[in-house]
């Protein structure tokens, strides 16, 4: 494991277009969930251990090198928003140009000719992660950490939250974040024997539902 191939990979400047989402957070905020600090650590403690996990899993199974194909199936499965999955895939084909950019190699070449339209973004992150020389818990970091800085980062222009605040939000997550993480990785591993049945499929109605909804606005900040 390379920390500082982590640090880049998980740093909020690597030019995979996350910038570009808020997480469900505008939504979030328009319909009132989110309104402070304390709602968004709520937010995010609740993305974080369903959109978050799964999003671990499948990273910490593409970074283990499992078929990227039949992960991006269970990807598919697991997100039953056509907006979502639309959204998962755009971030999946900014995150490859970055990563294929950073870190050249024959497996990310092979993952962009299979879906030129963009695999789903934990398939690629986990990918590039292997590229990077991570390992399954790695890329399980990465992924749980993006699930909650996304939104956390969008509140901070939605609301004119104080940034300080929005840090101390991510920073109490912490111990939450680490535990999704292990849980994923573990869950990766029994995938290679058992499949990706063994990989979590916790879900968030909420956030599939008000992404439906977010994807018909005229006027919005944020594309999902």
């Amino acid at each position: 494991m390379s920390l500082a191939a982590l640090l880049v990979l998980a740093d909020g400047r690597f030019p995979a277009g996350g910038h570009a989402h808020s997480g469900g957070a505008e939504a979030a905020c328009k319909a009132g969930r989110i309104h402070d600090a304390a709602s968004l650590a709520q937010f995010c403690r609740g993305r974080l251990h369903t959109a978050g996990l799964t999003a671990a899993a499948l990273a910490a199974a593409a970074a283990l090198g499992l078929d990227p194909a039949v992960l991006d199936a269970a990807a598919d499965a697991r997100t039953p928003s056509p907006a979502l999955r639309a959204a998962a895939r755009r971030l999946g084909r900014q995150l490859m140009r970055a990563a294929r950019a950073t870190w050249p190699c024959a497996e990310l070449d092979a993952l962009a000719a299979a879906f030129p339209r963009g695999a789903h973004q934990p398939v690629v992150l986990g990918t590039a992660a292997r590229a990077a020389g991570l390992g399954a818990l790695d890329a399980a970091h990465v992924a749980a950490y993006e699930s909650v800085s996304g939104p956390a980062t969008a509140t901070v222009r939605l609301l004119g939250l104080d940034p300080f605040e929005a840090s101390a939000v991510l920073a109490g997550l912490t111990p939450e974040l680490d535990a999704v993480a292990a849980r994923a990785a573990e869950a990766a591993l029994l995938a290679r024997t058992e499949g990706t049945d063994a990989l979590p499929a916790a879900s968030s109605p909420l956030l599939e539902i008000a992404a439906e909804a977010h994807a018909d606005w005229a006027v919005r900040l944020f594309a999902s």
